[in-house]
């Protein structure tokens, strides 16, 4: 179904109802102040009412109002604020989907008309409606002809049909005298009620499948999920950051394969498969296999006896696909159509839930789908089996003495029922000690839910004493009838978690221990250890407790618990002891509403018993988008069905590794790991990176010290500033080092601040006296392929830039290993998502081949030689197109192009001479290993660097000639020179840059005076950034083809990094782009950490210029104000003058316009640069100084609003003055 309109609507609707709510609870006088605090008007007695602030409320309602007031100051105002929003926003929800289908018994729509815009069919019906919910006609009719009274006929109507509800879905709709009827949203006729959003956003084509309400459910919950997610979870927050809403397709084929799959075994040629397209048929079994199926399957089944449970229902989704599964085998065993929807409701159908609203819908669904089968259904008082987990806070004392269940008390009197100190009796019967025990269990249930483990032994005691309850609730006296009401719904639950199913069918809830609070958190580690990394693993090891034997367990959940180490002994478990059916290995993009790569999921039955010969049938659908793996599915493509579960524990960690050809499975036995010949070592975690870590270009040059070649020189170096590998993105052979961390006195700022948090220990400063030698790096989260990096000496390294120790003989080839194809096979199999964690690397087989030594060499110098072609690289020397002389701009670029398309086809012969060489040495000749473009990860490689980027040869022209311009602009700034290769000036303060100009560094193309570069739309100053960069231009490329080379470069940046513009001249378009997108350009290359400075006067870009880092000084704002921004002023307003003077003598309508829109701009600029004047001169007379230590994000905040993005690069609003 298209959910775009769900999308739109539902967070808009939550916000709107819990508008409504609050405003509502206003005239209730129950508020909260501004920080969040309850505030309750006090009452006053009028007589017949009761006043409470402004508002005034009858008197019959005051205990209503009352019991609001107890809610708000238990629960709080803000949940019970939201408690009563969803409520609403479920009941009109349903009762939409009820009227569209016909299922309200009065046959008319209580939100809309048919055929009147904006009206409501009841009020047309008056007499026939007040009839069907037995309400006074007379008076109804009258309030309708008197005109203006329908917006209080309409709640009264309203409120009448939830009354009526009421006893076919009590979890959704209250009795009369509900409290939350007092918080019923005005005005709900008007144009403007909260109702119009529910009506006309969403058409009624969405409306006809039950599955509507899960949707409106996961994305009215969608902001609050947003909200709490990533952070630790509060209890009454758990539901809003672990619900997902799962494909239909999804669920299809965890419900056929579970509950489908229990009667095909036992009636294998059952027509139920021909209804069931996700059926997977099971694979060819061996003879032993196929006998020890045949002694555990059933000779028969009664469909009144299978049990199906989703313990974290949701809205339903799961339970409603088993509904139509189980609703096919009661048709084939010839049961009466109209039984059947109240035979699964009661016996076969079970759902548990902590989240209230979910499990209000999910029950709705389930009652909505059987009335489609049985029009009767809703007064047939079917008592679902679908409830929100509560928890015990109950006085038992109280209770057990009101129940008074084994009637141990003779209630003669009035006054004895009603009797205070009444002994407390039968506390030695079963029923007493099974209500003690059962209710301690739920303590926490909100937070622990279907976890919680209650005995399977007290399930016929349960039973029996539920039975006995409702029982109570029916026949017994007043007191009876409130006890039983107030212990169902914990006995039940009880009842539920007791019992035993044929299968359990979930999407359970993810979440990482981060996300858990202290008491999740605890409980994991005490009840779940060998899955107590997240929710939804614990939740998939605790469906065993809950299945019968030989029963299933269907799950969809995270993918990492097929691979990661945290969960190698859950792996271990289950292939020990349970038996893999089926698994759809469903990847990123299954769920079409959640993009990238985080969520990646499975699919997945597993039986509840061992039978570790068993042929599993496993699909690979990791690659597209939802809609390719549904096909996918269906089609039986990418399936694997050749080997079986107990191969997976050949492998180091057995992870479940389906797509592993037996070949690979031997190397595994046959090689010794990495790690008996390679050191691995974690580095240092600094415990706070914003400290201590910085960019290479933050700093002064002076201070970093790059040459120390082991840990002693380090203890003796007198810099303060260190190259630092952190891993990075997915590059080989070289590359990542654009860190350096802070290291002064050998780490003495760094100790003292880890030892505080540890004790006095320094455990989080590992391998130190691995620091500077030289390794070979990788990292540890990618998101892409496994690369690894020869280091240099002279680096320390991070715990996510993991480093492998040994002869420095063997350091080219073992990269190479590494970096081949067929590591890639090994790494497919022990690190198949983005984590490549040490524990899986350490495993590699490995196999020393020194004989692609000197090709590795090769592929290593390449690489540097690429990397430090761009500007980030600390070895940059020039441009590469200024480096390539001609007399054309176009045909320098060509040279490039041609250049690194030959540095890519030797790097690409020497890595397939290498992965041709591996897979000989590791007998592997069936191996794949072509490489493709992009996997040469060399940066002047358009393929690598621009992966899934259509117009690949445009973006590489396009910023080819935006780095020119970025180092024409460091040319102008005195980092770099025409004279000089490499950095030339990145020091502090602008101190020692006159002694450079003396020396002549700058001699062929000068620099800037003061490193202050003004950056404006229009040419108001000779020595402009633009001005300047055609000088540059004409420097480099000489005069004879200026104007060619400007056009080439104008016409490149209009490839990508702008739109051209008719009848604009390439000056001019190159003016646009400096004053439009450089600055964009500049902040993504030095990842938010500029090193050229935009002071900016605002959106009207009056004023703009750009300052560099390292020569800023205390004096700059100053010299900026009094050079460039005083003088523009006057030029402002001499322009305005002038305008003025010539809108006087106009001579047409069409110039007055023209000059009117000119004075409105120049008036507008005018304004804007006076008011950053006076914030400037205030800045300017502070003198402010910076420390390049601290770094950008701390010295660009301490300019206020001046300067551009202040929030983008420190992360807060700036300072206003």
């Amino acid at each position: 179904m298209n959910t775009s309109n769900i999308k739109k609507y539902a967070p808009v609707a939550r916000k709107q109802f819990r508008d409504a709510v609050m405003q509502k609870l206003t005239t209730l006088g129950i508020e909260a102040d501004k920080k969040g605090n309850l505030q309750i008007a006090q009452a006053t007695d009028l007589g017949d009412s009761v006043r409470y602030g402004q508002f005034s409320l009858d008197k019959s309602l005051a205990s209503r109002r009352e019991r609001l007031v107890k809610r708000a100051e238990n629960q709080g105002y803000e949940v019970l604020v939201e408690h009563i929003a969803y409520t609403w926003f479920n009941r009109f929800c349903a009762i939409r989907y009820m009227e569209l289908h016909g299922y309200l018994e009065h046959g008319f729509r209580m939100l809309s008309h048919p055929t009147l815009e904006g009206g409501f069919e009841v009020l047309d019906h008056v007499p026939e409606v007040a009839e069907a919910l037995d309400l006074d006609k007379a008076r109804l009719v009258e309030m309708k002809l008197a005109g203006d009274r329908d917006e209080e006929l309409y709640r009264e109507l309203l409120l009448a049909q939830c009354h009526a509800l009421h006893g076919a879905m009590p979890f959704l709709f209250e009795a009369v005298n509900d409290d939350i009827e007092l918080v019923l949203p005005d005005n709900l006729t008007r144009t403007d009620s909260i109702l119009r959003g529910l009506v006309d956003t969403i058409p009624e084509e969405d409306w006809e499948q039950v599955e509507v309400i899960g949707w409106l459910y996961q994305f009215y919950i969608s902001e609050k999920k947003d909200a709490v997610i990533g952070k630790v979870v509060k209890s009454e927050d758990i539901p809003a950051a672990t619900q997902l809403f799962t494909p239909n397709w999804i669920v299809q084929y965890l419900v056929q394969n579970s509950v489908g799959r229990q009667w095909l075994q036992t009636y294998p040629d059952s027509s139920l498969k021909g209804k069931m397209p996700y059926y997977i048929e099971p694979a060819e079994q061996t003879p032993e296999v196929q006998a020890q199926l045949a002694a555990i399957t059933p000779s028969s089944i009664e469909p009144e006896r299978i049990k199906v449970l989703d313990p974290a229902c949701g809205s339903g989704h799961i339970l409603t696909e088993a509904y139509k599964v189980l609703k096919a085998i009661y048709e084939e065993r010839g049961y009466r159509t109209r039984d059947i929807p109240q035979l699964i409701l009661e016996n076969n159908i079970f759902g548990l839930d902590i989240d209230d609203r979910a499990a209000q819908l999910s029950g709705f669904a389930m009652l909505m789908l059987a009335r489609q089968d049985d029009r009767r259904i809703l007064g047939r008082g079917v008592r679902l089996n679908i409830v929100s987990l509560q928890e015990s806070k109950l006085d038992i004392a109280e209770l057990w003495t009101k129940l008074n269940f084994h009637q141990q008390v003779q209630r003669g009197s009035m006054g004895d029922m009603f009797a205070e100190g009444a002994a407390l009796t039968n506390i030695d019967s079963a029923e007493y000690k099974l209500l003690i025990r059962t209710l301690a269990l739920f303590t926490s249930a909100k937070t622990l839910g279907s976890l919680i483990q209650v005995p399977h032994e007290d399930e016929a005691a349960l039973k029996a004493f539920l039975d006995g309850l409702y029982r109570l609730a029916i026949e017994g006296d007043i007191q009876q009838k409130e006890a039983a009401a107030e212990l169902i719904p914990y006995i039940q639950q009880a009842w539920i978690l007791a019992q035993r199913y044929d299968a359990v069918v979930a999407n359970p809830p993810y979440m990482g221990g981060k996300g858990m609070n202290g008491e999740l958190k605890k409980f994991a580690k005490n009840q779940f250890p060998d899955s107590k990394s997240d929710l939804f693993a614990m939740f998939m090891q605790h469906a065993f407790y809950l299945l019968k034997e030989n029963g299933f367990n269907a799950q969809v959940n995270m993918q990492s618990w097929m691979f990661l180490s945290s969960y190698e002994a859950l792996r271990g478990w289950l292939l020990d002891n349970k038996t893999f059916i089926t698994m759809a290995h469903l990847g990123a993009r299954a769920f079409g509403q959640i993009s990238g790569e985080v969520v990646q999921t499975t699919a997945w039955v597993i039986s509840n018993n061992s039978s570790e010969r068993y042929q599993p049938v496993f699909f690979r659908l990791t690659d597209g988008i939802e809609e390719h793996k549904k096909n996918a599915l269906l089609e039986r493509k990418n399936s694997f069905n050749n080997i079986i579960q107990y191969d997976f524990k050949k492998i180091p960690g057995a992870p479940v590794a389906y797509w592993v050809d037996e070949s690979i499975i031997n190397t595994f036995l046959s090689f010794q790991p990495i790690e008996n010949n390679w050191l691995f070592r974690q580095g240092m975690a600094t415990s706070d990176n914003e400290r201590f870590l910085r960019y290479w270009f933050e700093v002064d040059l002076n201070k970093i010290d790059r040459l120390c070649q082991n840990p002693d020189d380090l203890k003796k170096s007198a810099g303060k500033w260190f190259p630092y590998n952190k891993g990075g993105s997915y590059k080989k052979w070289f590359g990542n080092n654009e860190l350096v961390v802070n290291w002064y006195e050998n780490g003495k700022e760094m100790k003292a601040f880890t030892s505080t948090l540890t004790q006095g220990m320094n455990v989080r400063l590992k391998s130190r006296e691995y620091y500077c030698l030289p390794n070979i790096t990788y990292s540890a989260l990618s998101s892409g392929d496994f690369g690894c990096r020869v280091s240099p000496s002279g680096f320390l390294f991070d715990t996510k830039g993991s480093c492998l120790f040994g002869p420095d003989v063997s350091i080219y080839s073992t990269a190479a290993l590494l970096n081949s194809k067929i590591a890639k096979l090994f790494f497919d199999v022990l690190c198949p998502t983005l984590d490549f964690n040490m524990v899986g690397v350490k495993k590699i087989p490995y196999k020393d081949v020194t004989s692609v030594d000197s090709l590795a060499k090769e592929a290593y110098d390449i690489s540097v030689l690429d990397w430090n072609m761009y500007e980030l690289a600390p070895d940059f020397s020039t441009d590469k197109l200024v480096f390539r002389k001609s007399n054309e701009i176009k045909e320098s670029y060509e040279m490039f192009i041609t250049f690194s398309q030959k540095i890519y086809n030797k790097l690409y012969r020497i890595e397939t001479q290498i992965n041709d060489v591996i897979a000989k040495a590791y007998d592997l000749k069936f191996a794949n290993v072509s490489l493709k473009p992009e996997e040469i990860t060399l940066l002047s490689n358009p393929a690598y660097r621009y992966i899934n980027n259509e117009d690949i040869k445009s973006r590489e022209c396009c910023d080819i000639i935006s780095d020119v311009i970025s180092y024409a602009i460091g040319c102008q700034m005195g980092r770099y020179s025409l004279d000089r290769e490499g950095l030339v000036y990145a020091h502090e303060s602008n101190k020692g840059f006159a002694e450079l100009v003396a020396e002549g560094a700058y001699k062929t193309f000068p620099a800037d005076q003061d490193g202050i570069l003004p950056l404006m739309d229009s040419n108001w100053f000779d020595d402009d950034v633009t001005a300047r960069v055609k000088e540059f231009v004409r420097t480099v490329w000489g005069e004879e083809h200026q104007q060619e080379n400007l056009d080439f470069i104008a016409e490149s940046l209009c490839l990508y990094a702008i739109k051209p513009k008719k009848g604009e001249s390439s000056l001019d378009t190159i003016r646009r782009y400096l004053s439009t997108q450089f600055w964009k350009d500049h902040m993504k290359m030095y990842k938010k950490r500029p090193i050229y400075w935009l002071f900016s006067s605002g959106k009207e870009k009056a004023f703009e210029c750009l300052v560099y880092l390292h020569r800023y000084n205390e004096g700059t704002l100053s010299r900026m104000r009094t050079e460039y921004v005083v003088p523009l002023l006057a030029r402002y307003q001499g322009n305005i003058d002038l305008v003025n003077d010539q809108l006087k003598s106009a001579e047409s309508g069409a110039a007055t316009t023209r000059l009117k829109k000119e004075l409105d701009g120049l008036t507008k600029k005018f304004n804007e640069l006076r008011n950053f004047d006076d914030r400037l001169r205030h800045y300017a007379d502070m003198r402010i100084t910076i420390d390049l230590d601290d770094g950008v994000k701390v010295n660009y905040g301490k300019f206020g609003d001046l300067l551009a993005d202040v929030k983008a690069i420190t992360g807060s609003a700036p300072e206003e003055i």
